[in-house]
């Protein structure tokens, strides 16, 4: 079955280069696209996509205008099952955590390829947690600069068993439920497992959000 995509992007070109890209993709079903938040918190929950591809920067400083870690909150109170890719020219931190705190379950940088774009829409939808190189690269740096008296790493993460710990390692590096199987040896269900207990554990929702903190550690 064909993953269903919305796209929110305020910048025209942009938007319909990635509706265009989405549309050509065999496995993948455009939707629709938002030129804002607004209209997608409006519109998003009749069409039921299962992915939503977002621009974090949609509101300019200053504006009243919902950002995009303001569309995903929103959405997600009303749909939790959607999954939401950030798409976005910024790399540092402070964006990165808004976005995952807000319900974001993967994030990638612009300037990546349009294979990239693709296949990082079919790992989220598929259960894996895309994350690019340069933004995990970004929140690891963040934490090992962080100067003296800032706060430390969450300390849940020392709860995680060994196995835990091999399952979330993986989650880190962008892999799914079956692959962290295959690799670990274990069945499909033993893996959700786990990761329910995980999640509980860290106290996150999804799996970007328990690999950021592993990768904080």
């Amino acid at each position: 079955m064909a993953v269903r995509v919305s796209i929110v992007e305020d910048d025209r070109v942009t938007r319909e280069t990635l509706s265009a890209l989405v549309q050509h993709e065999p496995d993948l079903e455009f939707v629709a696209a938002y030129p804002d938040a607004e209209t997608a918190i409006d519109d998003v929950p009749r069409h039921t996509p299962d992915v939503l591809v977002v621009d974090i920067g949609l509101a300019p400083k200053g504006s009243n205008r919902l950002d995009g870690a303001q569309c995903v909150a929103s959405l997600k109170a009303v749909r939790p099952g959607l999954q939401a890719l950030m798409l976005t020219v910024y790399d540092d931190h402070d964006r990165v955590v808004e976005a995952l705190r807000a319900g974001a379950s993967g994030y990638i940088l612009k300037r990546s390829p349009p294979a990239e774009i693709l296949k990082a829409i079919k790992e989220l939808r598929a259960g894996g947690a895309p994350l690019s190189m340069q933004v995990a690269k970004t929140i690891v740096d963040s934490f090992h600069g962080a100067p003296p008296g800032s706060p430390r790493p969450d300390p849940k993460i020392e709860t995680l068993t060994r196995r835990e710990r091999e399952i979330v390692a993986l989650l880190a590096d962008g892999a799914s439920s079956k692959e962290i199987a295959q690799k670990l040896g274990l069945t499909a269900g033993t893996v959700r497992a786990h990761l329910h207990t995980i999640y509980g554990k860290l106290g996150v929702e999804n799996r970007t959000q328990a690999a950021v903190l592993y990768l904080g550690r």
